[in-house]
């Protein structure tokens, strides 16, 4: 093998493995998410929140969960936030791992949503 055949395979695969990490890990989302108490407030199944006014969470798309996440860690400041106490107070402190685990988790549930057409 040639030195740039081997420099293009070594190339792909870490694309390949940085893919696969921004992905999120369902079962380290899943962890996350018992760690961070998620289910306090939207209910074990993550479909059932303990008031109506809160969103469920399960099956919801994973680039909206990101998105969500991301936002309530700005909080009220710059653009694409979200004031919410609870909120910022729960996800402060977690990594862009842990957003992108824990949004992996919570669309890969079964739940009530729909797309209307």
């Amino acid at each position: 093998m040639n030195n740039t055949f081997k420099a293009a395979i070594l190339v792909f695969a870490s694309v390949i493995s940085l893919g696969a990490q921004a992905a999120g890990d369902i079962e380290a989302g899943k962890a996350a998410a018992q760690k961070y108490n998620c289910f306090t407030c939207h209910g074990q199944d993550y479909n059932t929140p303990i008031d109506p006014s809160y969103p469920k969470l399960a099956g919801q798309h994973k680039d909206y969960l990101e998105h969500a996440l991301i936002a309530y860690q700005r909080g009220a400041k710059g653009p694409n936030s979200r004031s919410n106490a609870i909120m910022e107070g729960q996800v402060k402190q977690l990594s862009k791992q842990d957003v992108q685990n824990i949004a992996a988790y919570l669309s890969s549930l079964p739940g009530s949503l729909v797309v209307r057409k």
